[in-house]
């Protein structure tokens, strides 16, 4: 690794320019205000500043003669302007305009340095703090499942939404937190994002195979969220207190942020908490285990200076959260709770008070689950280049209590331990070419700790992948891709269970014990990919965008999926892995067609994903077809593999008539199909074994949006919105061994309002923002909601079986801004 680092340095300190003698300095602004981070660029000279919190920018060192500067920057029209440079300083004002079109928008996920989303040839998608606020939920994922379309969620709950990209998820979608990966047990079922969703303003979504930057685990995708970052004048202190209620599970949110900037200092802080009870359906009533409690603390500080920048940030997050069953009374079908554990008799179990569905108090069968993250983010800016520096560590503490007679007594006790690294240089220009040398990876070490259940063994990883990623624009067409290689090792020692003879638990044990059981022989094998991809963007005009790419991703298997042998207390399942798995890759193409026109904003996206040795979960049935019980009360998942293929379709049809400026009319339609290519399991099983797992049915929606096009008293142009989400049956699952079933569709409509509350003198006093989800009150199972499956009787009094999702939800959310 010294020598790598050593080398970076080495080939950044042997560029060097000729004498310069000119300089540009300047201003930027949009309307009355000042723009910061705005990229001032030398057009062949590869030349460049960005703007700072007053708007200002300087570029020395440059040729006598006439040059073009392009001023580009998110949410902003880029301008072009000509100038002839003498050897006395040049002065250049600009003002931009805010830009209607997100085609400009600056996204940094899944590419090699910043670039405009219509410069991007894979498909991505932003979503702004605004549109989150808009979209209101219990967690963030669900609010960029609303705003993206081809974005899903597996869900367990209101709490925890695993995302899923056309139709991939689990380790296939990578999330990142401010470019730094998130590694928290994400192979759990039940395992949800560990992030504060009122500290994200902003989520860039890849959609495709990103492995080329980020290496395994980003077959499918990745979200990066982006935290809160200062932009204003120098003194200032301005922070924001965020309250939020919802009415269904009576969630209660409060989040409290500060951000400071002075002189070349940057610092910001956030404190949330979060607390509901058991959610509510018409037909389940109040659902028994699903009440959570979360706090979250974070912190950052950030130097720029001519040299670059250095920012560090740690974070903290706690998330008590009940662990659901699905168990009830046979005849009243009121939930029932377990209350005793080696005597457990589901059918006798008692039924649960009503005080205790409506409570705020976490039950004793819960999760706790903590995760502590510390990172630093720095860039070394040379003449033409730049080496940028990403080091991380992070923990995640994971405890699943499971049994109610010894109820401080975790089930599963696992501490997951990881240390990032990415090393990105950004090589001068050549001939035009922008291009990046990067080497990323990750070490990580996961151990049991006082636990009396064991679904993986103890494992140490080491991750390491080196990559060359390269863009080129060409007049009316612009080229980027590039090439990865990846290792993977993966080990671990014989791990032994036994039985506390105290307490009856298992236990970890020695291998001198007589009575251990050797559940985890011992494992070392390396993986290895190789990934790359090359697309281009066609401007047929500044309106109108022809794309296409194609890429090649890798992900090796993760920790379950070739070492699981043990029961997951909270996601009720018995895991069992296969030791013999191959790594997956697959094969994406992607085509794309986008128009900016006066009225509209319309997009298509076609891709089709080949997929070699997919790993997915299949129920396990003995010879007579039954399923296999290792653990009473749960259900035995064994993973399998085979080729898969899945294609679709994103469409967008956004409309914002020029002559009606209040009004705008947003619409989307998704669509993936899943195909299972298992030729083996296709004859023996048929149609029920011909789809993948967890894919989502057509959906179609649609929005329309009333904005005020001035203020209404203290009313600073309010908003109406109406949409509707229309699932189509999902008539196409993986049937076999009823691992899944037929999902009926169903349509969701929801309204909201909001506005910001100013004073006279145009001071604001708060942001208001007020929603009513699924206004309707409709009876509904999403075919991705896990809790569909929690049903422990073939037949029920009412027909009804498994959980049902959340009925109707009022929202309001409150924004003061601190000054």
């Amino acid at each position: 690794m010294k020598s790598i680092i050593l080398s970076f340095l080495f080939i950044a300190s042997i560029h060097n320019l000729f004498a310069q003698n000119g300089s540009l300095t300047g201003r930027v602004k949009s309307g009355d205000s000042d723009v910061e981070n705005i990229t001032v660029k030398i057009v062949g000279l590869n030349k460049s500043a960005k703007t700072d919190p007053s708007g200002n920018y300087q570029i020395n060192q440059l040729p006598i003669g006439k040059h073009t500067i392009i001023f580009s920057g998110l949410g902003y029209q880029s301008k072009k302007a000509v100038l002839a440079l003498s050897d006395s300083p040049a002065i250049l004002n600009v003002e931009l305009l805010e830009s209607e079109s997100n085609l400009n928008d600056v996204v940094i996920t899944g590419v090699n340095r910043a670039t405009q989303l219509r410069k991007s040839p894979v498909p991505i998608a932003v979503m702004s703090k605004k549109a989150m606020d808009q979209n209101m939920n219990t967690n963030l994922i669900d609010a960029i499942v609303k705003g993206v379309p081809g974005v899903s969620a597996v869900t367990t709950g209101p709490n925890v939404s695993k995302p899923f990209i056309r139709g991939l998820g689990y380790n296939r979608v990578l999330t990142l937190y401010d470019g730094v990966r998130q590694e928290g047990q994400q192979w759990g079922d039940e395992h949800g994002i560990e992030v504060d969703e009122y500290g994200i303003s902003r989520a860039e979504v890849v959609k495709g195979p990103a492995s080329l930057t980020y290496g395994s685990d980003a077959l499918a995708g990745v979200i990066n969220m982006i935290p809160y970052s200062p932009n204003f004048d120098d003194g200032n202190l301005k922070g924001d207190f965020t309250t939020n209620y919802q009415s269904n599970n009576g969630m209660l949110g409060a989040s409290f942020g500060l951000a400071y900037h002075k002189n070349d200092w940057k610092y910001t802080v956030r404190a949330t908490g979060k607390t509901a009870h058991n959610y509510y359906n018409k037909i389940d009533g109040l659902v028994y285990g699903t009440a959570f409690r979360e706090y979250n603390l974070s912190a950052s500080a950030r130097l720029d200076k001519k040299w670059g920048f250095s920012k560090t940030a740690i974070t903290y997050y706690d998330n008590l959260m009940e662990i659901p069953d699905g168990s009830r009374d046979s005849l009243t079908r009121k939930f029932t709770k377990q209350i005793s554990d080696a005597a457990d008799d589901i059918k006798n179990r008692p039924i649960v008070p009503d005080d205790q569905l409506k409570s705020y108090s976490i039950n004793p069968l819960h999760q706790h689950i903590q995760h502590y993250r510390l990172y630093n983010t720095s860039q070394f800016k040379f003449r033409n280049s730049d080496l940028n520096v990403l080091l991380g560590a992070q923990q995640s503490v994971r405890r699943e209590y499971n049994h109610p007679t010894a109820p401080n007594q975790a089930g599963l006790y696992v501490v997951l331990n990881t240390l990032n690294y990415d090393f990105k240089y950004n090589l001068p220009d050549f001939s035009g070419i922008e291009s990046t040398l990067g080497i990323n990876g990750m070490l990580q070490g996961n151990r049991s700790k006082d636990a009396t259940d064991f679904p993986i063994p103890d494992y140490n990883l080491f991750d390491i992948g080196a990559f060359y990623f390269a863009k080129k624009s060409m007049g009316k067409i612009d080229v980027s891709g590039g090439i990865r290689l990846d290792r993977r090792k993966m080990q671990w020692s014989d791990f032994y269970v036994g039985t506390n003879q105290q307490t009856g638990f298992g236990e970890q044990a020695q291998a001198s014990n007589p009575l251990a059981n050797l559940q985890f022989p011992a494992f070392k094998k390396n993986y290895y990919g190789l990934s790359g991809s090359i697309g281009l963007t066609y401007n047929v005009s500044e309106r109108l965008l022809i794309k296409a790419n194609i890429a090649r991703g890798y992900r090796a298997p993760n920790i379950t999926e070739i070492g699981s042998n043990g029961l997951d207390p909270g996601a009720h399942i018995v895991y069992l892995g296969n030791r013999g798995f191959k790594p997956e890759f697959n094969l994406q193409q992607d085509i794309g067609l986008i128009a900016y026109l006066k009225d509209a904003e319309l997009s298509l996206e076609l891709f089709n994903n080949s997929i070699q040795n997919y790993i997915y979960q299949s129920r396990l049935t003995d010879a007579n077809g039954n399923p296999v019980v290792i653990v009473p009360g749960n259900l035995t998942y064994q993973y399998q593999q085979s080729k898969a293929r899945l294609y679709g379709a994103e469409i967008s049809i956004n409309l914002h008539p020029s002559n009606v400026k209040w009004l705008s009319v947003n619409n989307s339609l998704s669509y993936v199909v899943g195909l299972n290519k298992n030729e083996e399991l296709l004859k023996k099983h048929g149609a029920d074994a011909k789809y993948l797992p967890f894919i989502p049915p057509l959906q179609i929606r649609s929005e329309i949006k009333a904005t005020a096009q001035q203020n209404i008293g203290v009313f600073d142009k309010p908003y109406l919105r109406i949409d509707g989400a229309f699932y189509a049956d999902q008539n196409r699952f993986y049937a076999l061994d009823e691992t899944e079933t037929f999902t009926k569709g169903y349509s969701l409509f929801n309204i909201g309002i909001g506005s910001t509350l100013k004073t006279k003198n145009g001071k604001v006093l708060f942001d208001v923002l007020a929603q009513v989800d699924n206004i309707f009150n409709t009876a509904y199972q999403s075919n991705l909601n896990r809790l569909k499956y929690f049903e422990y009787y073939s037949e029920s009094p009412n027909g009804r079986s498994g959980i049902y999702n959340m009925g109707r939800n009022i929202s309001v959310k409150i924004i003061v801004p601190i000054n």
